[in-house]
């Protein structure tokens, strides 16, 4: 019996572009035997899975198990999954006959590059993005085993061609007594600046709220752009209103739009997703704030040919039918005024969905806090 023990000793979440590192060791385990294995592959691939009920997947963008590279071999990474392979790398042979001794292990090391049209990682309503590194082995005259380690990919837009991000050679400062050494921005760096420079852009935009009745508040948000982790920051400002709003709420929400072609209904809608929400009476209050936080677990924006993924703010303003008693205000700072609000109100509720944008992230901080096992073991 042999132990096979697949390992991603860096992290479990990788940018689209990114070179993955795999370590598989293979370890008899028997004290006696020495055992033959015929033969031992890796690939990495997407499985897609959506609901039958919801999407139909248009001709062009499905790959069968005969599509996909090396399926005249026994060695399948998809075999036994539902749904259909989105995306398959080259299968990589780790080796051809091997022996090990008693007790004997070995350690080889896969390594491929994730293609940048891959679609990020997601786990919607109706569709399902996910990613596997397969290691298949097999002993002689015995079954092929497969054994799956899981993995996140985040995508950042505009990484196709890296070459442009890097300094030309003449814009560069030039010291005639040292070598020139010439270092290459690694595709993580080149991301990381192109996300700074997209999401550190601060340009406050102000928008009234207002419905039939007169105006509400005037909203003001920092920015549009935010990266999965960050706090989304705005301030409502009520004194300006002329309607008393009694409460009001912000959740932060995913829209899961299918394509038209891809939707089971044409009257079909669209699927929600609620994460973090603000909740605050703001009867007789002049201003507040509001704080809502992005998940590092969730799926930036993307746009593939069976979806597209958007971000929102869906405010809920509870706002009073009739103006309220006008409150006294004191003469003087020394005295003190008090002000009962009424039992009832009569109130009526608007809605507002103001679009955001939200992008990647380093890596590394969404590994911290991934649940994804990034050691797996199985017996061959």
């Amino acid at each position: 019996m042999v132990e096979v023990v697949a390992s991603l000793p860096d992290r479990s979440v990788y940018l689209a572009g990114e070179t993955i590192e795999c370590n598989v060791t293979f370890t008899n385990v028997s004290q006696k035997l020495t055992v033959k294995l015929g033969w031992a592959s890796a690939q990495i691939h997407c499985q897609c899975s959506m609901s039958e009920t919801r999407v139909i997947v248009p001709k062009n963008a499905q790959l069968t198990t005969s599509d996909i590279p090396g399926n005249r071999t026994t060695f399948v990474p998809s075999r036994g999954e539902k749904g259909s392979t989105a995306l398959s790398t080259k299968p990589a042979i780790l080796f051809c006959d091997l022996n090990l001794a008693p007790g004997e292990s070995q350690t080889f090391t896969y390594r491929e590059t994730i293609p940048r049209e891959a679609p990020p990682s997601f786990r919607g309503t109706a569709i399902k993005y996910s990613y596997k590194v397969t290691v298949g082995a097999q002993r002689f005259n015995c079954p092929t085993k497969l054994l799956r380690v899981p993995f996140r990919v985040l995508v950042v837009p505009g990484l196709h061609d890296i070459s442009v991000y890097q300094e030309p050679d003449d814009l560069k400062p030039n010291n005639p007594f040292q070598r020139l050494q010439r270092k290459e921005n690694t595709l993580l760096e080149v991301a990381m600046e192109v996300l700074q420079a997209i999401t550190c852009r601060k340009g406050p935009s102000f928008y009234n709220i207002t419905n039939s009745k007169g105006k509400v508040a005037r909203f003001c948000l920092l920015k549009q752009a935010f990266r999965i982790g960050d706090d989304i920051i705005g301030t409502c400002d009520f004194s300006c209103g002329t309607i008393p709003c009694a409460k009001f709420s912000v959740t932060l929400q995913t829209e899961e739009i299918i394509t038209e072609e891809c939707r089971r209904k044409n009257s079909q809608s669209s699927m929600v997703t609620s994460y973090s929400r603000h909740e605050e009476f703001c009867l007789q209050t002049q201003r507040t704030h509001i704080s809502v936080p992005i998940p590092l677990t969730a799926a930036p924006g993307f746009l593939t040919d069976i979806m597209q993924l958007k971000w929102r703010l869906h405010f809920e303003f509870i706002t009073c039918k009739a103006p309220l008693p006008e409150v006294d205000a004191p003469c003087s700072a020394s005295e003190s005024v008090s002000w009962q609000g009424p039992s009832q109100l009569d109130v009526e509720t608007m809605v507002w969905d103001l679009p955001i944008r939200v992008f990647a992230t380093n890596p590394m901080y969404a590994t911290s806090v991934s649940l994804l096992k990034q050691d797996v073991m199985c017996l061959v």
